[in-house]
């Protein structure tokens, strides 16, 4: 075969490929087959459409014709989207890590015939430069080792394979405890930038697990310093670049450790992570900056990444016509342009904008402007009300400009995160209207991404995109659907919510939750494998426990059932949970900050309050326990209390609830009936 199949594709990032003069082909059992019938060794190319680098090597090699020669003589060419297939993605960004190499994207791996990795790379440039050897030099030497050096490559292959046989860490008797969560805590404060909030150094990620650890720590150890750092963290996170403060939403990460200059794509995951602890810092500090970088952060989600049906985009790219952040820089004259000279210098006086410049735009090195708060104390109520329509004026003079491009695939896990994280935000920032928002993305999910197997099983795809369904789904998929199912139950019985939370939520969760349990445990280690067992394209099923940008499957599903069995009333999810810890601790024993997402979950489970409302009068008691922080509480509503199991712990109570009342259950004992608002919240403390 000797064409560019990419055309062929649903995924944005494969389309950006379409009309390289490579031979690109997808992953698939025919490409590794033509591989092999050929003898030829495999150039797999795994990016993503949001991908500055990636986009860059493109332009310089895959574009190229007399590169793309090279490539189509002595390899066959498989381009993967990370986002479509994490399964795929991980892998070999494992092998890479594996033969002592940094990992990133774009991932340049190189592969045997069968599929198993023997060498890569991240980004390699057309001419050699940044301490890097030319593309083509690296195409032609691995090509020659290959052919010529059959026992190097075997010994490389091996060091994979071995690695990826290696059981999981081993630690006989070890269990998780409150005690090294409190230990851990003074030790992570001491990794924090005390000056600009983040984890030292640069570049600096959101790391919303070590935040929401800190933030619980808080909790048990007493505020100071815990929650003081997550929110330093936020605030500067909110006045920094890495903030839109045009059109809303955070961009991926910061490339400076002031969070001055973004690298500019937004995705959809990060937003979904920081929005919940904008929540949890508005609730605690009530500063009016978090409610206006939630409800902004919301507003960019509606208006620039939410499909008609209702469903959340996957990301924005970072560049726009062939330049990293052009849609986001400014330079004096045009900000002169639009707004005069006064009204500039005003603006500027807020927003580090002058004649000046505070970034070098690459490639050429111009002092542009990246809108930014950091060095501005807070305008008063006058000056904002006259900041804000000058933000407007610039805002629609940016929507004249090339936008970045829109990575519009309909992915599962992202938008579970996202419809549980406005669920979660809503109840804290009394925002009634995302919850609806969340509520129809989750439909669009739960109808057109679910599935039932062929042995009667419900289950979900990874992602859709023009009526294309990447299947199976992975662990992700099914554990972030469930935490948005629960969330959404939780809140089926607000006033007018009747009218758009029209599912059995929890019989989703539950149903998805056995699909988890069917399909991506692993028999021998007990964790979650990416990949399910009847997924027939992956070289091997790994089980990766550590904390990413996107969340790993273990802690999310860990939290699901803690929740699942609150809600359900069902002890088998918690003793699900109990043995899932197990299996993890060895694990996260080797690195407890790089576990911090599951150390969460812990926290959750050990100090998590059980919330029953019931009685026909219970409206404002069960609205009172809704308002306190998710983190901290799981909220039944006893609107049918003849469905509760027998087991649960608040059957009995739910007989002395009489018109209206709280019960506040933990590790298996319920309060006397809580009858007002008060003592509800006192009684949470």
């Amino acid at each position: 075969m000797s064409a560019n199949e990419l055309s062929q594709a649903a995924s944005p990032y494969l389309l950006q490929h379409a009309h390289n003069p490579v031979h690109w082909r997808m992953w698939t059992q025919k490409a590794l087959q033509e591989a092999q019938a050929l003898n030829k060794p495999i150039l797999l190319s795994v990016g993503y459409a949001a991908c500055h680098w990636c986009h860059v090597m493109a332009h310089e090699s895959f574009e190229d014709p007399e590169t793309a020669a090279v490539m189509n003589e002595l390899f066959v060419n498989i381009k993967v989207d990370r986002e479509e297939r994490p399964d795929i993605d991980h892998i070999y960004m494992s092998s890479l890590q594996a033969f002592g190499e940094r990992g990133g994207w774009p991932l340049t791996m190189f592969l045997t015939p069968q599929g198993e990795p023997f060498w890569g790379g991240t980004y390699f440039p057309k001419v050699e430069q940044y301490g890097r050897p030319a593309f083509v030099t690296v195409l032609r030497t691995v090509a020659q080792a290959f052919r010529a050096e059959p026992e190097r490559i075997a010994h490389n292959a091996k060091i994979v394979r071995d690695g990826f046989s290696k059981t999981a860490p081993q630690s006989e008797g070890f269990e998780l405890t409150l005690d090294q969560l409190n230990n851990l805590a003074p030790q992570v404060v001491n990794f924090i930038d005390q000056v600009d909030g983040g984890l030292r150094g640069a570049p600096k990620f959101p790391n919303t697990p070590i935040f929401e650890l800190l933030w619980r720590a808080g909790a048990r150890l007493g505020k100071v310093p815990y929650r003081d750092l997550v929110k330093l963290t936020m605030t500067h996170m909110s006045e920094g670049g890495i903030y839109d403060h045009l059109g809303g939403g955070y961009a991926r990460y910061s490339t400076d450790e002031r969070w001055l200059v973004p690298h500019f794509e937004k995705m959809l995951y990060d937003n979904a992570q920081i929005l919940e602890l904008l929540a949890l810092c508005h609730h605690e500090f009530h500063d009016n900056l978090f409610l206006a970088r939630a409800r902004e952060t919301v507003g960019w989600l509606k208006r620039e990444m939410t499909i008609p049906e209702g469903a959340f985009c996957a990301s924005l790219d970072a560049d726009s016509e062939g330049v990293e952040g052009k849609f986001y820089i400014w330079t004096w004259e045009e900000l002169v342009a639009i707004l005069g000279q006064e009204d500039a210098a005003f603006l500027g006086k807020f927003y580090n904008a002058s004649r000046i410049g505070n970034w070098a735009e690459e490639p050429n090195g111009k002092m542009v402007t990246i809108l930014n708060r950091l060095e501005a104390k807070r305008p008063t109520p006058e000056e904002e009300a006259r900041l804000a329509p000058l933000r407007q004026r610039l805002f629609e003079a940016r929507e004249t400009r090339v936008h970045p491009g829109l990575d519009d695939k309909i992915m599962a896990d992202w938008n579970g995160l996202m419809i549980a994280s406005l669920v979660n935000a809503a109840t804290l920032l009394d925002q009634p209207e995302w919850i609806e928002l969340a509520a129809k993305a989750y439909h669009f999910i739960a109808s057109t991404l679910q599935f039932i197997d062929a042995d009667g099983n419900p289950r979900l795809a990874h992602s859709w995109r023009a009526g294309v369904l990447v299947t199976p789904g992975m662990a992700l998929d099914h554990a972030a659907m469930i935490r948005a199912a629960l969330a959404l139950h939780e809140v089926r019985n607000l006033p007018g919510a009747s009218s758009f939370l029209t599912r059995d939520y929890l019989a989703d969760a539950i149903g998805w939750a056995q699909a988890l349990e069917t399909y991506h445990v692993d028999e021998k280690s007990g964790l979650l494998c990416m990949a399910a067992k009847d997924a027939s394209d992956v070289l091997v099923r790994l089980s990766p426990t550590s904390d990413d940008a996107i969340p790993n499957a273990h802690p999310v599903f860990l939290s699901a059932l803690i929740r699942l069995a609150g809600l359900s009333g069902d002890d088998r999810w918690l003793k699900r949970a109990d043995e899932l810890f197990k299996a993890v601790g060895p694990s996260v024993r080797t690195s407890f900050v790089g576990h911090a997402g599951i150390l969460n979950a812990l926290d959750l489970r050990l100090r998590v309050k059980d919330i029953v409302t019931a009685g026909p009068k219970r409206r404002e008691l069960y609205e009172t326990a809704l308002s306190i922080p998710f983190i901290e509480r799981i909220v039944m509503d006893l609107d049918q209390p003849e469905e509760i199991l027998s087991s649960h712990p608040a059957k009995a109570q739910a007989k002395l609830a009489g018109e209206a009342a709280a019960f506040i259950c933990s590790a298996g004992v319920c309060s006397l009936p809580v009858r007002d608002k008060q003592s509800l919240l006192d009684a949470i403390g």
